[in-house]
């Protein structure tokens, strides 16, 4: 096998070598420069202001069919839950996901068509639900997130002034959402 000469090689010669590298000393009284995450101006410390009624809910498709199971009306129980006027508001990726699921999720679907519901274009392409919630949650901090999948309530818990809306004994509940708004506590 043969092995190659590297171009610093003592043996090559002066003119066709290459050059060595030299380090450069910094320079102590120079401005460092890195790379800070930029903050949302709504968030105030972990409370965010963006938040207010009426309420805008991104619903998820499996919190429309825990929903239908628990015999729960969604409009309803979102203002029971929150003391205020809710909108829930459903994406496209959304609703292709509950046309995927077939017959047996036509109540589901029919439930997605209401009126009541804000439908909300998506510009990407694919059609994975919970990544288009998360990327819209991360841009618009306005929203509240009604799901019960537990990979996406531990992907937007990481997302600061997020809250989760999700379902426990019968009825809706919110987590992460500040005392001010009046959501209750259980």
């Amino acid at each position: 096998m043969k092995r190659m000469i590297s171009l610093r090689d003592q043996r090559i010669n002066a003119k066709d070598r290459a050059k060595a590298r030299v380090k450069k000393k910094e320079d102590p009284s120079a401005i460092k420069e890195r790379e800070v995450p930029q903050h949302p101006s709504c968030l105030f410390f972990q409370y965010n202001t963006q938040l207010g009624p009426p309420y805008h809910i991104l619903v998820d498709t499996n919190f429309i069919n825990f929903s239908i199971k628990a015999k729960l009306d969604l409009v309803q129980s979102m203002m029971d839950c929150l003391y205020a006027k809710c909108i829930p508001c459903i994406t496209d990726c959304v609703m292709a996901e509950i046309e995927k699921l077939g017959q047996r999720y036509r109540v589901a679907l029919r439930i997605a068509k209401d009126p009541r519901f804000e439908r909300l274009p998506c510009m990407h392409k694919g059609t994975y639900a919970d990544d288009c919630l998360v990327q819209r949650v991360t841009q618009h901090k306005c929203y509240i997130v009604a799901t019960v999948d537990k990979e996406l309530k531990r992907r937007i818990r990481k997302i600061p002034g997020v809250p989760i809306m999700y379902i426990s004994r019968h009825r809706y509940n919110i987590e992460r959402m500040p005392d001010d708004y009046g959501a209750p506590r259980f």
